[in-house]
């Protein structure tokens, strides 16, 4: 059972990768902008609506990544004016594009709820085939490290480090003259771009685009995101690293759900589980500074021997 197990461990790995690329978007708004978004169960769908319906309509495969990730950049850029511009807070801004894109989404797929796509009728970037599975993990490294090395270089420039200035103190980037409300909406149409990238790829590895394939991605995202700070914070520490700590969480919650449906857990119970997860690792940092503190306190007060 645990060579059975080891050997279906690259189908995870691969789904856990490309939810790695999409937890990197979340990253930049929940921890670079310090914004709540929301819009990404909507922006996913979006990316695999309009990589597959380009691609079943003849349009070249990377033609149609590119589309999707413009897709992504309109729904942040809507996300973002509505936040800016309109006065709305992030969290419900991302809330109403979201609900907006559900219909976008419908009618991008002509009405249609699901729409297939078979690797074999079109060259696909990546797929679920055991027998290409390794080509495609390989595939999506590749796209990690290359949208790595975009952002890293992206967010070392001026304008980067004023998103990244925008997200860590607002009033004194603004004090400082940084147009803060263009920041926040160039930092939810890059994320919302990279997580419909994300969709873009993981509808051609689930071999379909649904509507519903972004519902609860958020806390997926934020599960991939927390679950590589709580266990590589300590280690990663360069920018480019705490992006690759995300896509490591990600790969790690997808083994964990490979290996708790392994040990029956019902496939229904699986939002629950996730929710779990996000909150365990969540509390994780709270914890530890809240004993660590204690435990430092009464060693100091008993001299240094924490049990005297």
């Amino acid at each position: 059972m645990f060579i059975e197990f080891l050997q279906s461990l690259p189908s995870p790995i691969a789904q856990g990768m490309i939810w790695g690329i999409m937890a990197i978007g979340v990253y930049i708004t929940y921890r670079v902008l310090d914004l709540a978004d929301l819009t990404v169960d909507g922006s996913l769908a979006t990316g695999g609506a309009v990589l597959v319906v380009l691609t079943v309509n003849g349009v070249n495969i990377y033609i149609s990544m590119l589309a999707a990730f413009i897709a992504g950049c309109l729904a942040g850029l809507v996300t973002g004016i509505l936040h800016t511009k309109f006065g709305i807070p992030a969290i419900l801004a991302g809330i109403l594009t979201q609900l907006a894109l559900y219909s976008v989404n419908l009618l991008i797929m002509g009405g249609k709820a699901n729409t297939p796509i078979s690797r074999r009728k079109y060259d696909l970037i990546v797929s679920s085939n055991i027998n290409t599975i390794t080509e495609t993990i390989i595939v999506i490294a590749i796209i990690i490290v290359v949208v790595i090395a975009l952002l890293y270089y992206f967010f070392g420039t001026e304008l980067g480090h004023s998103i990244r200035a925008t997200g860590a103190n607002l009033a004194m980037a603004r004090a400082n003259g940084i147009n803060t409300d263009s920041r926040k909406i160039l930092g939810l149409i890059i994320s919302n771009g990279i997580v419909a990238m994300s969709g873009g790829l993981l509808a051609q590895f689930s071999g379909n685009a649904d509507i519903n394939m972004g519902r609860g991605a958020i806390v997926i995202g934020l599960a991939a995101v927390i679950i590589g700070e709580v266990l590589l914070s300590k280690i990663f520490k360069n920018f480019a690293l705490k992006l690759l700590a995300c896509v490591v969480g990600g790969v790690i919650y997808y083994i964990v759900i490979a290996i708790v449906l392994k040990l029956g857990l019902n496939a229904n119970n699986l939002k629950m589980f996730s929710a779990a997860v996000v909150a365990v690792f969540l509390g994780l940092p709270y914890w530890k500074n809240k004993y660590a503190g204690k435990f430092k306190k009464t060693a100091k007060n008993n001299g240094g021997v924490p049990n005297a």
